[in-house]
């Protein structure tokens, strides 16, 4: 069977022009729903599935928050790490 997957993506929120919060989308299949919610770093949760796929990170802080903090998550989720262009938005947030 084929299955459909989610691609990643970073999605940013702003409130009068600041970003106050952003959402990196992990791949996986599209049919996997967030069940649980854990915090892996001062300003990051994480969405876990039912059975324990990492599915995306909310970036409580987008502007004050580091590549190198990101990928200190990263490599506890065992997930390759993210390269600077694979989050520049956040940059110019």
């Amino acid at each position: 069977m084929n299955e459909s997957w989610m691609a990643p993506t970073l999605k940013i929120e702003y409130l009068d022009g600041e970003a106050i919060v952003a959402y990196l989308t992990l791949p996986h299949p599209v049919r996997l729903k967030s069940h649980y919610v854990r915090r892996m770093g001062r300003e990051l949760m994480v969405d876990f599935s039912r059975g324990g796929r990492p599915l995306g990170i909310e970036i409580l802080d987008p502007p004050h928050t580091t590549l190198a903090a990101l990928n200190r998550v990263m490599k506890r989720l065992h997930l390759a790490p993210l390269r600077g262009r694979d989050v520049a938005p956040l940059r110019a947030a």
